[in-house]
């Protein structure tokens, strides 16, 4: 089930919230409201793939049970022992059902093999939430968060349905207070419904756009360098507001519920270097590797050897996080390349540089990054990054390619702006004068909200490019 369905906007979540609202909360304590929420996340997560929420069952209670054990023995060899247990655990699972076939297809690859491929979908959301059980365990292991001991409370963190599917990736010690103890008021509540509308109407209204171009060009034959611009810039606008959408949704979900999750999007495509970009693109994934693998390896308190072979590492992994084949892999190490040159040389030569040149390196570098991470294998990435460039091309530009430029070019230059800060100042400068904001901020949600409902009962194109990692 999916944020941006019918079913979820009109019998899900309305169901969810009557339960969860009026469950009590005996001397503050969100304990029965949490089996409300752990129980609506089970149906969540149940709804397209039933047979999985044993696993996601499986994965609390260990990781629970790990987690007693890890602070039984705190202070003693063994309370690490069950850190790494619990680890193993944990990723065994996303290992055999994300990347089993990826070994398997290598390994036939290489001695021409004829070895079954596993014949198992791999379960939606297990990148995300395996994330969060790990950082759990290892922090816990550190002594920077408390032991959770209801197993109710721990698998609720864990499955809470806002962020199940794609995060942000949600760390324990983040929430802790809060699944614990939280309050809830009608100005919280309605700042996540905004936000939540505003994500939604990013995701419908936006996305779902320049996704229809992005499968246009797909479809099409066409060659020219006009074309491939269109579909690259297209792609890179529908997943900047796919993601970002669906995180706005998530993080106004828990604001509804009382939970405030950490933002996840800055505004990236304003960036004037990659290490700048990546401290704005789906920042809990940046901070996840850079705590739990980058500063384990040494971080850059190694000799320099050492510091570029952790910062490859981190990024192949990061690659390899985002989907089982060689062109992620490719696309993680491409920007650990570009990082390792920004942090040894190429930074100072950019701090020289005009903050539009800059701007425009950043962009290069990210729309190359887009074909490697959109393309089904090494062979189309490089066919599609060489017309960018004209190797291959058949022409600058075709009938066909002028022809969606024009037909794209409102939505396309909204999209430009709208991943600007630029809306966000005029609504600040609007909202100084309060009487217009009460009067027109509800007949302009009502409105959003109606548009995009329109847009999922008319239309059937409503991919969501990272529920499959």
């Amino acid at each position: 089930m999916l944020f941006s369905s019918p079913e979820f906007l009109y019998y899900f979540l309305p169901i969810t919230l009557i339960l969860y609202f009026i469950t009590p909360m005996p001397q503050g304590s969100p304990r029965l409201r949490n089996s409300v929420l752990l129980l609506a996340s089970l149906i969540f997560y149940a709804w397209g793939e039933p047979k999985y929420v044993l696993l996601m069952a499986a994965q609390c209670a260990s990781a629970w049970a790990f987690g007693l054990l890890i602070d039984k023995y705190r202070g003693q060899k063994a309370s690490k022992v069950w850190m790494i247990v619990s680890a193993a655990v944990s990723f065994s699972g996303l290992i055999f059902f994300k990347y089993a076939n990826f070994f398997i297809t290598n390994v036939n690859n290489a001695i021409n093999g004829h070895i079954p491929l596993i014949g198992l979908l791999m379960p939606v959301g297990i990148s995300f939430y395996t994330f969060q059980i790990v950082s759990y365990t290892f922090d816990l292991y550190k002594g920077q968060t408390e032991v959770q001991r209801s197993v109710i409370d721990f698998s609720t963190y864990v499955a809470l349905f806002p962020q199940l599917i794609a995060g942000p990736i949600v760390r324990y010690a983040d929430v802790a207070r809060e699944i614990g103890r939280r309050e809830h008021s009608l100005p919280r509540f309605s700042m996540g419904v905004r936000r939540f509308i505003i994500g939604l109407g990013k995701k419908m209204l936006l996305a779902n756009m320049f996704g229809e171009l992005v499968d246009i060009y797909k479809k099409s034959n066409g060659t020219s360098v006009l074309f491939v611009w269109v579909y690259i810039i297209a792609y890179s606008l529908q997943i900047y507001f796919d993601f970002s959408g669906y995180s706005d949704m998530a993080i106004g979900l828990g604001h509804v519920f009382g939970f405030k999750f950490l933002e996840n999007f800055n505004y990236p495509y304003i960036a004037d270097s990659i290490t700048n970009f990546w401290r704005r693109w789906h920042m809990s994934l940046s901070s996840w590797f850079r705590d739990y693998v980058y500063i384990p390896l040494g971080g850059n308190r190694v000799p320099k050897w050492r510091h570029a072979f952790n910062i490859l590492v981190v990024w192949a992994l990061t690659g390899f996080w985002h989907g089982a084949d060689w062109n992620f892999i490719l696309w993680g190490a491409f920007f650990g390349v570009v990082l390792l040159a920004e942090k040894f040389f190429l930074g100072k030569l950019l701090e020289k540089t005009p903050k539009a040149v800059r701007h425009i390196y950043v962009m290069l570098v990210v729309f190359v990054s887009w074909a490697f991470f959109d393309a089904a294998g090494l062979g189309v990435s490089f066919g599609v990054i060489g017309r960018m460039f004209g190797a291959g091309a058949g022409a600058l530009a075709d009938r066909e390619a002028l022809y969606y430029l024009r037909s794209y070019a409102l939505p396309l230059i909204i999209g430009i702006i709208g991943a600007t800060p630029l809306p966000k100042f005029l609504a600040g400068k609007a909202a100084e004068k309060k009487a217009l904001v009460t009067a027109l901020e509800p007949l302009i949600l009502a409105a959003l909200l109606i548009a995009a409902t329109a847009c999922m009962v008319d239309g059937s194109f409503n991919p969501f490019i990272y529920f499959r990692f």
